[in-house]
């Protein structure tokens, strides 16, 4: 039969090679808290960490308030996942191609739109080789300028003879508004019809 202080020797080598300073002292406090009475000097003989540092280590095992341990950041910056933009380079200019023909307004403009579904992009950039969820393609519009407007059938006729001098206006203001760096809302709507064909 193995005996307390070999198990927790067993426990303490299997982890070795993960532990800093900090956390050694820590596991061993908590192994010590574990086995109470005489479980510093037990674990101090198993582990070969200082008594004076396992006491250090209950210290602050107990001044820790609740949740306090897991704050601490266990990823290195840079360390997970990397991004799919970062891995296909040609996605953002493939999105822009396909919207390109489908979208609304100037493309040097602060407003620009499009009425393709993110759904309809994302398999057709998938259709590309592109591996892409329609929620990547909702943020990369938005990152490349476009806000999503609903696919709502539009009454076609002649457009108002003023129709670009309105838009141009539209651009202007919203322009001289940010580069005073106001806030601009941008709002669509249309006349209700009450009648086919009748406005």
């Amino acid at each position: 039969m193995i005996s307390i202080e070999q198990q927790v020797a067993k426990r303490f080598h299997l982890l070795s090679a993960f532990l800093n300073e900090r956390t050694r002292r820590l596991l061993g406090a908590a192994e010590a808290k574990s086995l109470g009475y005489g479980g510093v000097s037990l674990v101090a003989r198993a582990t070969g960490v200082s008594r004076r540092a396992i006491q250090t280590g209950l210290k602050e095992l107990q001044e820790a308030p609740a949740g306090a341990m897991g704050t601490a950041r266990v990823r290195q910056p840079g360390g997970g996942r990397k991004r799919t933009v970062n891995k296909d380079p040609s996605l953002e200019s493939d999105l822009e191609r396909l919207v390109g023909d489908t979208s609304r307004g100037d493309s040097t403009s602060p407003l620009r739109w499009t009425c393709k579904s993110v759904r309809k992009l994302a398999e057709e950039l998938r259709g590309l080789g592109h591996r892409v969820s329609h929620q990547l393609v909702a943020e990369l519009l938005v990152k490349l300028g476009y806000s999503l407007q609903a696919n709502v059938k539009r009454h076609e006729g002649e457009d108002h003879p003023d129709r670009d001098a309105q838009f141009e206006y539209l651009n202007r203001q919203v322009e001289k508004f940010l580069a005073e760096g106001q806030p601009v809302i941008s709002v669509d709507s249309e006349r209700q019809r009450t009648g086919r064909g009748k406005p």
